[in-house]
């Protein structure tokens, strides 16, 4: 919840910290946002394959512990770069977080179950997404900026002494040694991708900015499978690839997060712009996405653990379609209700799809790659999420 609350909250402060700073909004002011969430993305296979080496509890507490500091630095910030530095370190805790949550619950409940507990952590993401900046307009409005960072200082507290208590100590029963070289590959695909995906659009897509970060990214995934084929403990086992069920989730993954988070980028400016609703009222009409996926998630997966996943997860792309057939129909003189079924439909049918999907990828690795597996999946999530902005920013 901290993690995807934090990727969303800062937006609506930006003009808050840009006054703060005496900076203008967008140039310097962008990279409050970049740091967070390019760290996350260079480095969440690396924090996932740490954690089948040595636990999932030290890598746990390990991004407990530097998100919580990360927050601390940040609110505490008496110049923009030191934010943009703290927030980098803050996105460092948060991918450690991200990389282990579904490998920490695939070690934890059994097969039979595993659907309705990846399902509940479908509602923490989805609840973490949405309320992001209504909470941060709240907390600007009335107290400062700093507060939606120092906010995150109590929960990183408690949830460290519970995680301390509560997880168990699991290690590898072989010794592996850490890939260097394939961790140094992946950030530097995934880190400049992340960065041309989610600005490419304001830069240019032929930009000197956006065809330099294109093609760093391009020249090391090319270097990925040489240099993964030759480590005895690679970052990424290319077997894992080679798994049908295992592929085909990890990309539908991708191409659902690609179709479906766009809504939420571009609706608040039709609902605000177009339609001149007020800032509470497009809020309320944004939870209905959210809402409806966190009420199935769960549902989905214990579903998912009686029947399998198949049919579930495509069941869920299909009637997606159908609510996004409908939102794309929406113009200025949509009554409220017309706009409110569309969005319940698709926030459905994206519930109906992400759990038995995830439960199917983590189902088909074996559990020494259960941390890689974990991260993967994020991985994908993260760069289709980054995808769909630029795409629904180009269009």
């Amino acid at each position: 919840f901290m993690t995807m609350l934090d990727g969303s909250i800062v937006n609506i402060s930006l003009p808050s910290i840009a006054r703060t700073f005496h900076t203008p909004v967008g140039g310097a002011m962008e990279w409050v946002i970049i740091a967070y969430l390019a760290t996350i993305a260079a480095t969440l296979l690396t924090f996932g394959r740490l954690s089948d080496m040595v636990g999932r509890k030290p890598v746990w507490l390990a991004g407990l512990a530097l998100f919580t500091i990360g927050s601390s630095i940040c609110g505490a910030a008496n110049s923009l770069p030191l934010l943009i530095a703290a927030r980098a370190f803050q996105g460092l805790g948060g991918a450690l977080l991200v990389s282990t949550s579904l490998a920490i619950i695939t070690d934890t409940f059994p097969v039979d179950k595993r659907g309705l507990a990846m399902g509940c952590n479908v509602v923490v993401i989805g609840l973490g997404s949405s309320v992001g900046p209504i909470v941060g307009g709240m907390i600007t409005e009335h107290w400062s900026w700093r507060w939606i960072f120092y906010v995150n200082i109590p929960v990183g507290i408690i949830g460290f002494v519970g995680a301390q208590k509560v997880l168990r100590d699991t290690f590898s029963t072989t010794r592996q040694y850490f890939d260097l070289p394939g961790a140094v590959l992946f950030a530097t695909a995934f880190a400049p991708l992340t960065l041309a995906l989610s600005f490419a659009s304001e830069w240019g897509w032929s930009s000197w900015r956006s065809l330099v970060c294109f093609g760093v990214s391009l020249a090391a995934l090319l270097a990925l499978p040489a240099v993964e084929r030759r480590t005895a403990d690679p970052i990424i086992h290319l077997r894992l690839l080679r798994n049908n069920v295992f592929t085909s989730s990890l990309i539908t993954m991708t191409l659902g997060m690609l179709a479906l988070f766009a809504v939420g980028f571009i609706l608040p400016f039709y609902l605000e712009e177009l339609r001149g609703f007020s800032i509470a009222r497009s809020g309320l009409f944004l939870t209905a996405m959210p809402l409806s996926l966190a009420l199935m998630a769960p549902v989905s997966g214990s579903l998912a653990d009686r029947f399998g996943s198949r049919w579930l997860a495509s069941g869920g792309l299909a009637v997606a379609c159908l609510g996004l057939t409908s939102v794309a129909r929406l113009d200025a003189h949509s009554s409220d209700w017309n706009i409110l079924w569309p969005l319940l439909l698709t926030g459905a049918g994206q519930g109906l799809f992400m759990t038995p999907n995830a439960r199917a990828l983590m189902n088909s690795a074996s559990a020494s790659e259960q941390g890689e597996s974990s991260g993967l999946l994020a991985t994908g999530r993260v760069l289709g999420q980054s995808m769909s902005v630029a795409l629904a920013g180009a269009i």
